[in-house]
């Protein structure tokens, strides 16, 4: 089971209790004390991770050019990683600091396919990272390439790891009910919960959107991915969450003192809320639920893309489709019905 901070791995015993481990690249399993996400449990994280991870790879002022090496360090200064958004740079730059420590001094004419993919399948036991990786290489060469630093993009030969889960799912309203009696109005749970499903948004933005977003009932936020600014009215459910609180200053969504949530702390703080309400959704499942609702109440792919800030239609296709199928099903089954009902006549 996969987890969201790196090297950190989830395993339910025969007793249903989860335990939480850190194994840095092939080391040994340490597990973490305390309750998952809370501040003893973090602390430990980080200690356990700094000690077990290997010590930063000196600094070499002299990359020679024409090197691995040398094409992260000039990607890095680039106009096109400045346009990237602050959490791609960051899960980027992790994984190009661990690729320079093996590959930096490699001549880029050296490094091919069976070198990426040999860095891949380093990753293969958390597939979604070694798919992250590919996507990071590939990006790299890519700029490489239109700039002519290298002759040909070797990382779109690289191929992602299929896998078998779907992926986030979508939250059922049975589940989202049942969040909400176990999470009541006036509590930060429930604050947590209405924002991301009647905004839609990523968990970077909905951590970041605040009072001082919103002017005349709708929330105007530009999104940390696409850089594209989303206009999303403040529904009746939210507003009636957010005047119960509690709230922070500038965040809806907010730490016990007020003071906002990093990425990380708030994932495992939900999943705590989650897994105390009897439900296994996830932050980005109640995106996908909002999604699928504004799909099948007839929105169309244009309102889908405004609404949750898509660049392209191939993300609201996924749902305005599946909605199409619903009703063009329904409308199948009632010509049956009556067919049937003419039939018994």
């Amino acid at each position: 089971m996969e987890t969201k901070l790196p090297f950190l791995h989830a395993e339910r015993s025969r007793f249903g209790v989860t335990y939480y481990y850190v194994r840095v690249n092939r080391g040994r399993r340490i597990r973490i004390k305390g309750d998952f996400g809370t501040p003893e449990f973090l602390a430990h994280y980080h200690e356990v991770v700094a000690a077990e991870a290997p010590p930063p790879r000196e600094a070499n002022p002299s990359v020679h050019p024409g090197s691995f090496g040398w094409l992260v360090k000039e990607w890095l200064k680039s106009a096109d990683w400045s346009a990237a958004a602050p959490a791609t740079q960051s899960q980027r730059k992790a994984f190009l600091d661990q690729v320079v420590t093996t590959l930096g001094d490699v001549p880029l004419r050296a490094v091919k396919r069976q070198q990426l993919l040999d860095e891949r399948n380093h990753r293969r036991e958390t597939p979604c990272s070694a798919n992250n990786f590919v996507k990071t290489v590939r990006a790299l060469f890519q700029w490489a390439t239109e700039r002519g630093l290298v002759e040909e993009n070797h990382a779109h030969r690289v191929p992602f790891i299929k896998i078998k889960s779907p992926g986030y799912r979508p939250w059922t309203m049975e589940e989202v009910e049942t969040y909400r009696k176990c999470w009541p109005l006036g509590t930060r749970q429930r604050v947590a919960l209405e924002v991301l499903l009647n905004t839609g948004l990523r968990r970077g933005d909905a951590i970041r959107l605040g009072p001082q977003h919103v002017a005349d009932g709708v929330a105007s936020i530009r999104t940390e991915k696409t850089r594209m600014e989303v206009h999303i009215p403040i529904l009746p459910t939210l507003q009636e969450a957010i005047q119960k609180g509690p709230i922070g200053d500038t965040t809806y969504i907010a730490r016990w003192d007020g003071k906002p949530m990093g990425r990380d702390s708030f994932s495992m703080w939900f999943h705590e809320a989650c897994t105390v309400a009897g439900v296994p959704g996830s932050a980005h499942g109640l995106r996908k639920t909002a999604a699928t609702m504004m799909a099948e109440a007839g929105g169309s792919e244009r309102e889908l893309m405004a609404f949750f800030g898509w660049s392209t239609t191939s993300q609201s296709q996924v749902y305005t489709r599946e909605a199409d199928k619903r009703l063009l099903a329904a409308r199948g089954a009632e010509r049956m019905r009556d067919m049937f009902m003419r039939q018994d006549r």
